[in-house]
Order: C-alpha cells, then sequence, then structure tokens
C-alpha cells in the first residue's frame, strides 16, 4: 500500500518580498516566437504555468519574431509541443483560453521603428487593464548575436517607469564564447537593464533535483556531517546523450561541450553541491556563497582534461558524417576536467565533470563517493556513495554495505532509495522552464546567473577553451569514442587516477529505464 506523503512542517521562507511579485496587469512578450525554444519550452511552461493557475490575474502573451505568419499558423505553432494525450477536455478548454491571450507581431530585431510598432502593441492591449499599473516582461528566446539590439531596442522603445509598473528581461544562454565576450555581453546589457531587471537563464537551476541540492544539504545534519574532505575521495558529475548532433553539427562545433555544458550547467549544480550554508534563503545571500565557492577554482589545466569525438559505430553515424560539421573539426562532443576546490572544507577533493553526446545512455547525476573504511576486520568492501539523480527518473540513493540475508557472513553494496516516482507518487514535478518562469514573475533571482558569477565561471574555463581552439599553439586532437558507447577508453585511467574506484563486481543500482526529459 502506497502511503502519500505528509504536508512538510518545516517550510523554506519567502526569498524575496512579496511587493516584487507581478500579480496582475502584465504582457509577456516572448522574442523569437516562431524559434525551437519557444516552441519546445517557453510556450509549453507558459501554458503549464496558466493551467495551474500561476500567471497574473488577466496576462496577456505577445510573440515576437521575424516571421511572418497568421494567427491561425501561430496558435498551430506554440501548441505544437503541448501534451494532452487523452484529449482531457479540461486540458482543451484551458489551451482554446490559453490561444485566446495569446497574440502576435512580426517585427525585426535591428531596427527602432519594429520595437516602436510593438510598444503600440503592447499599449492597445494595456488599455484594457483595470488600474494605473503596466507590467512587462521580455523573455529573449533568441541567438546570442542579436542579444544586444533587441536589448537597446526594449529599453528605448518597450520600457515602463517604475512609476507606471515593473519591466523584467529574462536571457537564454550562452551568455558569450569566453571570458572576454561575456564581459562585453554584460556590459552592453547593463547600459541598458540594471541587474535587478535581468534575470539569466540556465535551466539546470530549475530542475527539481537542483533546487532539492540546498534543502539535502543544511536541512540535514546527517549528510552536513560528512561533506568535506575527511570523508569525500571524489566527486563525479555526469552529463550522458544518447544521440549525436543530428544535423546541428554547424551551431553545436561553434560552441561544443564544454560551452554547452560543463561551463554553465554542471558548474552550477556543483557550487550548490560544494557552496557553505547561507545566512537566509534570500537570492543574494544564495548567490554570494555560489560565488565564493568558484572563486576558489582555479582555471582547469590541461593535463586535468580529457577530449573525445565520437566516430560511427553500430550502423550509428560519426561525427563527420553530419554535413553541417567541418572537415577538418576538433571540436569536442566529449570531455571530461578535473576542478580543485582550494579551501578549507574541499582541499585536495577531485571534482569531476563529464559530458558528452552520442552515449549508452541518457542521464544527468551526481555521484560522491566517500573514502575507503579503516582496515581490518573487513577486506575488499566497497565504498559508499551518495547519488543524486538529477534526470531522468529523479532518485538520491546512499549506497552501504550490509550483511547478505541467511548464515553465511558477508558484505554486499545495497542501496536506501529514494526514487521519486516511487515515494511521492502523486506529486506533478514541475518543468525547470515552469519553475524559473515563475520565479522571475516573483522577482526572485535565486535560481538566475548573477553577473560575477557569470565572470568567474568563464575565468575557471576561458584558458581551457582557448587551448582547443587553438589560440596558445595547436589545438588538441580529440581521442575517438564509438556512437553509443560509455565515452573514450581513456576514461577509466582518467577518473581512477583521481582516486575513484568502481565496486567490483560491478554494482548497478535497479531503475527503470526512462526517456531524457
Amino acid at each position: 500500500m502506497t502511503t502519500r506523503p505528509r504536508a512538510m512542517s518545516g517550510t523554506i521562507p519567502s526569498m524575496e518580498s512579496a511587493h516584487d511579485e507581478l500579480k496582475e496587469n502584465t504582457t509577456i512578450t516572448v522574442l523569437g516566437a516562431s524559434g525551437d525554444l519557444a516552441k519546445k519550452k517557453t510556450y509549453p511552461a507558459l501554458f503549464g504555468l496558466y493551467r495551474m493557475g500561476f500567471l497574473p490575474k488577466g496576462v496577456h502573451i505577445v510573440g515576437y519574431a521575424r516571421t511572418k505568419m497568421d494567427a491561425a499558423e501561430y496558435h498551430k505553432r506554440i501548441t505544437s509541443y503541448i501534451k494532452n494525450p487523452d484529449n482531457d477536455p479540461e486540458v482543451s478548454a484551458k489551451l482554446e483560453e490559453f490561444k485566446n491571450l495569446s497574440t502576435y507581431i512580426s517585427g525585426g530585431y535591428e531596427d527602432s521603428p519594429s520595437f516602436a510598432n510593438l510598444n503600440k502593441s503592447l499599449e492597445k492591449i494595456e488599455s484594457g487593464y483595470q488600474g494605473k499599473e503596466r507590467n512587462r516582461v521580455f523573455y529573449l528566446a533568441l541567438p546570442p548575436s542579436v542579444f544586444i539590439p533587441v536589448a537597446q531596442h526594449l529599453k528605448e522603445q518597450c520600457y515602463v517607469t517604475p512609476d507606471v509598473g515593473k519591466c523584467r528581461i529574462i536571457v537564454e544562454k550562452p551568455f558569450g564564447k569566453d571570458l572576454e565576450s561575456s564581459r562585453e555581453l554584460l556590459s552592453s546589457l547593463k547600459q541598458h537593464w540594471t541587474e535587478d531587471e535581468t534575470f539569466r537563464i540556465d535551466h539546470y537551476l530549475g530542475k527539481e533535483m537542483v533546487k532539492n541540492l540546498l534543502v539535502l544539504r543544511f536541512a540535514n545534519v546527517a549528510l552536513n556531517a560528512f561533506w568535506d574532505k575527511n570523508s569525500i575521495s571524489n566527486v563525479q558529475i555526469t552529463f550522458k546523450e544518447p544521440f549525436g548532433t543530428e544535423g546541428r553539427g554547424g551551431y553545436f562545433d561553434e560552441f561544443g561541450i564544454i560551452r554547452d555544458i560543463l561551463q554553465n550547467h554542471l558548474l552550477q549544480v556543483l557550487s550548490i553541491l560544494t557552496m557553505e550554508r547561507p545566512v537566509s534563503f534570500a537570492s543574494e545571500d544564495i548567490r554570494d556563497e555560489k560565488v565564493k565557492v568558484l572563486r576558489a577554482i582555479p582555471p582547469v589545466e590541461r593535463s586535468d582534461t580529457l577530449l573525445g569525438q565520437y566516430v560511427g559505430a553500430n550502423g550509428k553515424p560519426g561525427y563527420f558524417d553530419d554535413d553541417t560539421v567541418p572537415h577538418n573539426s576538433v571540436c569536442p562532443t566529449y570531455a571530461a576536467t578535473t576542478l580543485w576546490i582550494h579551501n578549507p572544507r574541499w582541499e585536495g577533493v577531485p571534482f569531476i565533470l563529464k559530458a558528452g553526446k552520442a552515449l549508452n545512455e541518457a542521464k544527468v547525476e551526481v555521484r560522491v563517493q566517500f573514502k575507503d573504511v579503516t582496515q581490518g576486520i573487513f577486506k575488499d568492501i566497497s565504498r559508499n556513495e551518495l547519488v543524486i539523480r538529477i534526470q531522468p527518473s529523479e532518485a538520491v540513493y546512499l549506497k552501504l554495505n550490509t550483511k547478505t540475508p541467511g548464515l553465511n557472513t558477508r558484505a554486499i553494496p545495497t542501496e536506501m532509495d529514494l526514487t521519486y516516482k516511487r515515494r511521492f507518487t502523486e506529486a506533478k514535478i514541475p518543468e525547470a522552464y515552469e519553475s524559473l518562469i515563475l520565479d522571475a514573475l516573483k522577482g526572485d533571482h535565486s535560481n538566475f546567473v548573477r553577473d560575477d558569477e557569470l565572470d568567474v565561471a568563464w575565468k575557471i574555463f576561458t584558458p581551457i577553451l582557448h587551448w582547443i581552439e587553438g589560440r596558445n599553439g595547436p589545438s588538441p586532437k580529440p581521442v575517438p569514442y564509438p556512437y553509443g558507447s560509455r565515452g573514450p577508453k581513456e576514461l577509466d585511467p582518467f577518473i581512477t587516477k583521481y582516486g575513484y574506484k568502481r565496486t567490483v563486481p560491478d554494482y548497478e543500482w535497479p531503475v527503470t529505464n526512462v526517456a531524457m526529459l
């Protein structure tokens, strides 16, 4: 019999003052409304929030892009990834309401008259609002090449002053390509938008298990007691995708796996995993601690880096079989980098960040491996491990040694398992974009990237990125690995040299294989 979890007795205080929340008279403008990001992530998240009643009262959503299309085509596009597999009439009714509050305007990204026209449309919508307040949220689902002109034109043509209402701008990654370009982008955006008005999205900060790290770490004395160099041998943060570039190789080759995954997503997870306890749950207190720990990490060394590039295997294409990939590319599709944190808690503990495409499975997880038990009565016993599965099938499990049942006395590895789908059977885990858009509407910056945090993150990875690009001599050649494998054959010796010990015989956590979210 499955029991429903009781309501939590300990609640996290509100992270921002209530007056910052946008509760009514709000337009949300999605710039880049015709693109894949808007279609696959932004609009489904907005609909999810609308259906659950979390969008401001009387909200209106405006799509903006270069593409010419009528209302019917726009509504078809923005709802194409919204699921209603059982044809639930309630969902269908909400979907019709959602279409009715969503309109579309076509315009350019680099000319002022287009944004003046957008402003006229916003003013027409706002004329139907009750009361004086007018709030505007601008979501930039756009390539970074147009961030600066769009931010400038929005400020000059579509900004409402504080006496009228609040304006917020949500910016998608990538935030530059290295330290220099990031600083240029930050500087340009700051000429038009304040830090309080700017919300830089890294969608991994909206994932349930990443947000849960704060509670796991700081609401559990038992866990916090062994959270340091005295007990932990090594930590791995892993991202695996079972598919390759699939026709997007030209775009991917410009950025590579380090920019795409390690420098932002995995580094964000690392910062929350290792930061000190904040003095409160206020957004600036949390982000202060993240920045402190990132500042203690020196730039990645070449000797602490393993680069790979997938090749065709088992009927699957290799990286160069993608016609959009340059024939001489040395862009890594797999990277493992080891980071070191020079502070009293973590000195000497290797943090191995691994990410790759065309691998054997889809998963993102944190694996904390503890040190060996003192030798004596036990020999060749498995190490304890705490694993936090971020996706798919969110879970936390602790690998322990226990006696085998029966008359023999033998220790075997097993697990204490908190799998969310089994424990919280009736809970709906929100999509990351739902969570982050709601945070932006509330004015809560806790799960968004601050400017100084972004700067120090680029400091850690820029030297290794410039090495890969051949700016300081010849570029390194990535080692090949077969499509569908665990990664390069050099991976096992790479992680072993940092103290990782694989359980022998191989231990496998029993989990249902589900699709990557």
